[in-house]
This record gives structure tokens, sequence and C-alpha cells, in this order.
């Protein structure tokens, strides 16, 4: 497994829309297997597969919940969302340091295909719905920012923009923390 480089808020491909998947092959189980890799060594709880450059349909979940296990969203789709909604805070590994308040469905039912490339359906609520619909959004060029109001959205870029100055690019280089000592 490798650990990919992050592609952080202005780069283009976070704007963009990933393609299906057309077959679940070895480089898409790869894909997955280094998905989960970066996202573990950047602490997230989600990651999709435009966030470290590659603008495939492919994302994983893992938010520490064994029921459902963590996720591999191969060509992902909500069919169901509830009525029922909650607001709370949502950050981005792709956004570092920046953070606000989302409105989302509070249980979604969830289309997709494992990593073996075979169908499922699952119901996912709380934060784990939460990280889904995050993650799905990332597939449609959506980030969270883009479920804040204007004044919001306008108050958290100038804090991005702050700091960031001086710094080049939009890729970043993640780094696990070394082991601790037992």
């Amino acid at each position: 497994m490798t650990i990919l480089t992050l592609h952080l808020l202005g780069s283009p491909m976070l704007r963009q829309r990933a393609a299906p998947v057309a077959t679940v092959d070895d480089a898409v189980r790869q894909l997955v297997d280094d998905l989960f890799e970066t996202m573990g060594a950047a602490k997230g709880d989600g990651l999709a597969a435009n966030q470290v450059g590659s603008p495939r349909r492919v994302a994983v979940v893992d938010v520490g919940e064994d029921n459902p296990p963590p996720l591999v969203l191969i060509n992902p789709r909500i069919v169901q969302a509830s009525d029922a909604t909650e607001t709370a805070e949502e950050g981005c590994l792709s956004i570092p340091d920046m953070y606000g308040e989302v409105e989302r469905p509070l249980a979604v039912t969830l289309e997709a295909l494992d990593r073996d490339g075979r169908p499922y359906r699952v119901d996912v609520a709380g934060f784990k719905a939460r990280a889904v619909q995050h993650e799905i959004d990332h597939l449609d060029g959506v980030l969270f920012l883009d479920h804040l109001s204007a004044v919001k959205r306008g108050l958290l870029l100038a804090k991005w923009k702050k700091a960031r100055k001086g710094q080049p690019g939009y890729l970043k280089e993640v780094t696990p923390e070394p082991a601790g000592e037992l």
C-alpha cells in the first residue's frame, strides 16, 4: 500500500466530477487500499479518489464503527435519505484546519460496489451517514464549504487564504505519525 499525496482547496481536481468505474480490477482494488492507507495516515474518517488525484467514483469511509464495518464505496449512490436532518461540524482533509456547520440527512440508504465489485445496499445513520454523504459530495465535485451560507463560506475562504499565504501549489504530502513506544 502507498500513502498518496492529497489535493488541497484550489486544486481543480476537487471540483471535477469523478467518472464511474467500469470494471473493478486490480488497479481499483489497489486504489481502495491506498485510500485506506492515506486516510489512516492523515487521521481522516473518509477519503475520495479525486482528493488524491484520481477522478474515479471510489471512496472509503472508516469512522471506527463496526456495524457496518469500514465502507468501500465504488460508484456509490444514495437511494434514500431521511427527512430528519442534523447540523454538525464538518472538516475535510483537503481543507485542513477549517470547519463549518453543515446540515445533512441523519440517515441514508446507500448502494455501491464493494472492493470485489459486488453490489451491496446498506443503511447508515449518524456520523457514518454524514461521512458517506461528504465523500459522495467529493465525487460530485462538491465541498462542505458549498453547503455553508455565503457569509460563512467567505469567512472560511479568507481564513484559508491567510493560512496558505506563501505556500505554493495545492498538494500536501501525508506523513504518518511515528509509532509510539511500547
